[in-house]
């Protein structure tokens, strides 16, 4: 199995699905088998609003080989309504604009292209909102 045929079988990958504790109500992105708060075994799937704010950010201005064309890009730790937090590319601003505290969407997205044959690869990636 390739990776790219792998990555489409998770998902919150797609579909930005976490486990909530069926005891506590702690959510967990990705999702988890053992509630890190008080270690009950039984969740339920729930799905992530799509919109949160910049937590903290890095533009990256020398990239490696396979994203070289996009820099310099910005990442972003996002804090999405209900306190989960998630690492993704912010893109369709310019880096100077990006401020922490900025409101943003999370949309899916070509992420990149795999190989010689180049199977594209989606993800999530985030928008101003």
């Amino acid at each position: 199995m390739q990776p790219q045929e792998l990555w489409r079988e998770i998902p919150q990958r797609y579909r930005l699905e976490a486990s909530r504790c069926a005891k506590c109500g702690a959510v967990f992105f990705p999702p988890r088998h053992r509630c890190a708060d008080c270690g009950n075994e039984k969740f339920e799937m729930t799905q992530l609003p799509r919109e949160g704010k910049i937590v903290t950010f890095s533009v990256i201005r020398q990239a490696g080989a396979d994203m070289i064309r996009m820099s310099p890009y910005a990442v972003c730790m996002i804090e999405l309504e209900g306190g989960v937090r998630l690492e993704a590319q912010l893109v369709d601003v310019e880096p100077e604009a990006i401020k922490t505290g900025m409101r943003v969407r999370l949309e899916f997205r070509k992420i990149r292209e795999s190989g010689e044959a180049g199977v594209i690869c989606y993800g999530y990636k985030a928008v101003p909102a």
